[in-house]
């Protein structure tokens, strides 16, 4: 790992991100806005936005704006007490997938320690709608972990989306840091219970927390004996000085090694680069995942 971080250093020029071409932008902008839809786009500060946008591709966040839970990493605002669910809201999504005629579609959400089935409920009827809706498009969801509940997963597994994504997000060692509220074999068995459902299973790490390389591939070994099929790992960027620290800046170089060693360990899709994040790409990497694309 390269290139140390104070507080106010610069990007390195790998990370500077060119603006995309507008394409879709507005056109995206507008269905988002006109049927009151939250994305994990703007919510959570993704460099990407633009860059989406402009394919016509945005990932829908459902269960409200607001997480119960406040992950250091995470520019997602957060409250012990985050509000009612809006019950037309999966039908809004089923109605913005449909009119931005998308051909992969993701769904992902806050987390609800809140709700006693932590929103999986939710979760399955917005899956539902979507189907219903739109009978031609895969779906990939990324959920959080429900507190460990085998039924409140089972549930989302059970209302049949095609890949089903859980972020382990780093290293154990630094779950106390970054995630004091997750437990990494918590999260683990998520991945295993979708796996042995005969689901896709999918999940990503952040790197330049201050982990160790023998420790991204201990994870991704742990990936791939729970039954994972896809991976993305990505630069961790803090959305503000009060957030967790960056570490260190990944060369491009570095994820690109990754990359191959992630598909020499068995993942059928894998999405290794600065700028990759868990939804960055998803139709592409969903093409391989399902379709058995061999790596490029």
């Amino acid at each position: 790992m390269q290139q140390k971080r104070g507080k106010h250093k610069k990007l390195p020029v790998w990370l500077k991100k060119r603006l995309a071409h507008p394409g879709k932008l507005a056109g995206v902008k507008d269905v988002l806005d006109r049927l009151q839809l939250e994305t994990v786009c703007r919510e959570a500060h993704c460099p990407n936005l633009c860059e989406c946008f402009a394919r016509g591709t945005a990932t829908f966040m459902i269960l409200g704006a607001i997480c119960s839970r406040n992950c250091r990493f995470c520019a997602v605002n957060s409250s012990e007490s985050p509000g009612p669910l809006e019950p037309d809201e999966p039908q809004r999504v089923a109605e913005a997938v449909r009119e931005l005629g998308l051909k992969h579609v993701v769904i992902t959400s806050v987390t609800r320690d809140d709700l006693e089935d932590g929103g999986s409920k939710h979760f399955a009827r917005t899956i539902a709608e979507v189907r219903d809706l739109v009978k031609d498009a895969t779906l990939e969801v990324l959920t959080p972990d429900f507190q460990g509940r085998r039924t409140d997963i089972a549930r989302v597994i059970d209302a049949g989306p095609d890949i089903y994504n859980h972020n382990l997000e780093t290293v154990p060692r630094l779950y106390a840091e970054v995630r004091p509220q997750a437990d990494y074999e918590r999260s683990l068995d998520v991945i295993r219970q979708v796996s042995d459902s005969g689901l896709r299973a999918k999940s990503g790490l952040m790197l330049g927390m201050g982990e160790h390389e023998e420790e991204i591939v201990a994870v991704m070994k742990d990936l791939v004996e729970a039954g994972c099929d896809s991976i993305t790992l990505g630069q961790y960027l803090a959305p503000s000085d009060a957030h967790f620290e960056v570490k260190e800046f990944v060369t491009p170089e570095e994820f690109e090694s990754l990359g191959k060693r992630a598909y020499s360990m068995g993942f059928k899709a894998v999405g290794s680069a600065p700028f990759v994040r868990s939804s960055y790409n998803a139709d592409l990497m969903a093409e391989k995942t399902l379709c058995g694309v061999s790596p490029q």
